[in-house]
């Protein structure tokens, strides 16, 4: 990777907005990373918290873009996607999209019972008059096989294991960047136009 080439990656997909930044240049030689608890004013501090990461004038040496996509906020996972899509469209620029519930999974799978652990799970939250949205998952070593993207259980439908949902911004964050950097230096495509957020179910309700 050239020395001035930047790598950084967004997670909004709850109150709280993470971002993480890898740069070569840096004395320190470790990623640098922020959360911020913006909540809904993300529309309005958005621009604000990258350019602090990383300054406008830096933007051409982006060399990978990775963002959490969801299930979350309808808001805030809008505003972080489509901020890295057209990031990465207009300096043509690879983007990863995770699903923040496969971001989390590594962690979660812990809490599953020793016997339960190696087999695929559940990760599951209960939305209030909406219903309960779960995604499947299998653990290969580090790696995160998503066998099933979160949606929206039918009603009746029977799940095997489930640990409910618990974001950590901070170690989440830091994960999708590291699994950015992965991609990267494995010469992975990852096209802009493929990352959409997960939107399980309607904001506006059910029509």
């Amino acid at each position: 990777m050239s020395g001035n080439h930047l790598l950084m990656a967004l997670h909004s997909s709850t109150e709280r907005f993470g971002v993480a930044v890898f740069d070569p240049t840096s004395s320190t030689g470790t990623s640098a990373v922020e959360v911020f608890d913006d909540g809904r004013g993300l529309s309005n501090t958005l621009i604000t918290r990258v350019t602090a990461m990383v300054p406008r004038e830096r933007w051409t040496n982006f060399n990978g873009l990775a963002v959490a996509t969801g299930p979350g906020g309808f808001t805030g996972t809008r505003l972080s996607v489509v901020m890295a899509r057209t990031l990465a469209e207009q300096l043509r620029c690879p983007l990863l999209g995770i699903s923040s519930f496969a971001l989390m999974a590594p962690r979660l799978h812990n809490q599953l019972p020793e016997e339960q652990r190696g087999q695929p799970f559940w990760i599951a939250r209960e939305l209030p008059r909406r219903g309960l949205v779960a995604g499947c998952y299998c653990l290969e070593g580090d790696d995160v096989n998503e066998i099933e993207e979160p949606s929206l259980v039918a009603k009746g439908r029977s799940l095997g294991p489930i640990v409910e949902a618990a974001e950590d911004v901070h170690a989440d964050v830091l994960r999708l960047l590291e699994l950015l950097r992965r991609a990267h230096l494995a010469g992975k495509a990852m096209p802009w136009s493929e990352v959409l957020p997960i939107y399980p179910t309607s904001p506006v309700g059910q029509v």
